[in-house]
């Protein structure tokens, strides 16, 4: 099997756009794997909020960055660089097609502007801190090697996505993991910031029905998705497509090369 040098896909958008969904399929048609890029996913256990491809939905496809650490270990902007970097090396070795997904903006950055990080001292949350301005404050050329495309949608369709999607994920697995999650790490945990758990959490207490805390889950899913669209448009090399279009275009990159 001869090692792949054609480009890194790369598929940002916001959080319900369908980014899964293609990069699966996608990766499928290429033979490609799928390294995720999202700041939630690295967590053990935090599968139902967090909105984790499951086993039948990658239909056999590999995802790398998934269920990395547990609530409340450390893991860096630029753990997950150097993780990344390691992982598209492999999966080029295996002659495979590597493809970033996902809608952290800062891991994705991090990568396509090759950030360098001064060793692996200081909290997390400053070297966060600093990588988020450095991508504020110095961004350059993205690197050769990348190919980034973005999902975009109108904001109404967005919004019912992001409805249809809450209202899936409010089930009794999801209670359960958040009883799990609470008992055993608390809320003290930087990855129990997720709304969603606060919300799941207030309803199980009685704090607010279930119809306020799915449709605060949508309102804070929607402004968390204009946030990410905020930080994805000072790029100027994504190429931005609808949903449909994705498939397509990314096919016919891998083709030229």
């Amino acid at each position: 099997m001869s090692r792949y040098n054609g480009k890194v896909i790369v598929i940002v958008g916001p959080t319900g756009s369908g980014k899964t969904g293609v990069g699966i399929k996608i990766a499928k048609k290429v033979g490609g794997e799928v390294i995720s890029a999202d700041s939630r996913a690295i967590y053990k256990y935090m599968d139902i909020g967090t909105a984790k491809p499951m086993p039948v939905e990658t239909q056999g496809v590999l995802h790398w960055g998934i269920d990395l650490v547990e609530p409340g270990e450390r893991f860096t902007v630029s753990d997950w660089k150097e993780y990344a970097e390691q992982k598209i090396e492999e999966i080029r070795e295996r002659g495979k097609v590597p493809i970033i997904v996902g809608g952290t903006g800062l891991y994705v950055d991090a990568l396509i502007y090759d950030y360098k990080f001064m060793g692996k001292t200081g909290e997390k949350a400053d070297e966060n801190a600093s990588a988020e301005q450095k991508s504020c404050s110095d961004r350059q050329k993205m690197v050769d090697g990348y190919a980034v495309f973005g999902i975009k949608w109108e904001n109404e369709a967005l919004k019912k996505r992001l409805a249809e999607r809450v209202n899936k994920l409010f089930v009794h697995a999801l209670y359960d993991e958040t009883k799990f999650l609470v008992e055993k790490y608390g809320w003290g945990s930087q990855a129990m910031t997720s709304d969603i758990y606060q919300y799941a959490w207030g309803y199980m207490n009685g704090e607010m029905s279930l119809e306020e805390a799915k449709e605060k889950c949508i309102l804070e899913d929607y402004h968390l998705a204009k946030r990410q669209m905020t930080w994805f448009k000072r790029n100027p090399e994504i190429t931005w497509l609808p949903l449909e279009k994705i498939e397509p275009a990314v096919l016919k990159c891998i083709q030229n090369g």
